[in-house]
């Protein structure tokens, strides 16, 4: 009989509705247009808040759900989680607390929201986020090891590297800083790929002339290093879901371009650096 291969890791692009706020100019598109906008660009899901859609607007979407949500307190795991799931959520990311909770406090909170999420089959990750408990890398890694010795299991969490790297005020190339635990990065299987520098937390992928921007470039030396690194402990099927975050609001400056543009550039750069460790991981386990 011939060996069937496995089945390979596998990549889901994901759009935020963020990246599409302000779009329509007076008019802004609805969330109905831009959920249509984001799978016709070819995005496999979208990242978005309860607040914003209805579960059945998720249905319709035909897209991924990543859903991101607020975490105050133990008080919080339950009612939140449970409306992420109701939304039909693949995944959830929280943001938990504030900069100066401590850490026992944050891992408390945190033992809840995961055991919440295991209860209800909810995939949950807590993020790597400023203006939370998990702001500074010190605060990321005290609650990691706090969680680690509390349940005997490392913390699944979101990573959003921009936020260390500006803290830091790091200069490429990033990884020997960022890569701490490239063990809790294995197990992550969300990544809010912002492009960064060590003074913005989100920079430009194009220039005016559509061509990559050397900022760009350094941050996906970055991110190659990442990829490969997921996958050389990837096992057969699993999924990352990844999101080339490209916001409105404080991260956006007027001078930047066309954000959707530069999100699908970012899709196309990290595709094309996921399949290349995707050969190398087909050829150890085939």
């Amino acid at each position: 009989m011939t060996k069937k291969s496995p089945k390979k890791p596998k990549i889901r692009h994901m759009c935020s509705i963020g990246t599409l706020g302000g779009y329509g100019g007076k008019k802004e598109w609805s969330v109905d247009k831009k959920l249509k906008k984001i799978r016709k660009a070819g995005f496999d899901g979208f990242l978005g808040r309860v607040h914003m859609l209805s579960k059945q607007q998720v249905e319709d979407s035909g897209l991924i759900f990543a859903c991101t949500t607020d975490m105050e307190g133990v008080d919080d795991a339950e009612p939140k989680l449970t409306a992420v799931k109701e939304h039909g959520a693949r995944v959830c990311n929280v943001q938990m607390l504030d900069h100066d909770t401590p850490t026992a406090l944050a891992v408390e909170v945190a033992r809840k929201v995961i055991d919440v999420g295991a209860q209800i089959d909810l995939d949950v990750s807590i993020e790597v986020h400023r203006d939370t408990c998990t702001e500074t890398p010190e605060k990321t890694y005290a609650l990691a090891e706090g969680y680690e010795q509390a349940e005997g299991k490392p913390l699944k969490m979101t990573w959003d590297f921009s936020h260390p790297a500006v803290v830091k005020h790091l200069s490429p190339p990033y990884w020997d800083r960022l890569a701490e635990r490239t063990d809790l990065m294995r197990l992550a299987n969300q990544f809010h790929f912002r492009p960064f520098n060590g003074h913005h937390a989100q920079v430009p992928a194009l220039n005016a002339k559509g061509k990559l921007t050397p900022e760009f470039v350094d941050f996906m030396v970055f991110v190659d290093r990442v990829l490969e690194n997921w996958l050389e402990a990837a096992e057969p099927g699993q999924e990352m879901f990844s999101c080339p975050e490209q916001i409105g609001g404080g991260y956006m400056l007027s001078v930047f371009g066309d954000r959707f543009d530069d999100v699908k550039t970012i899709r196309t750069q990290i595709d094309k650096s996921f399949k290349k460790h995707l050969r190398t991981w087909a050829k150890a386990n085939g």
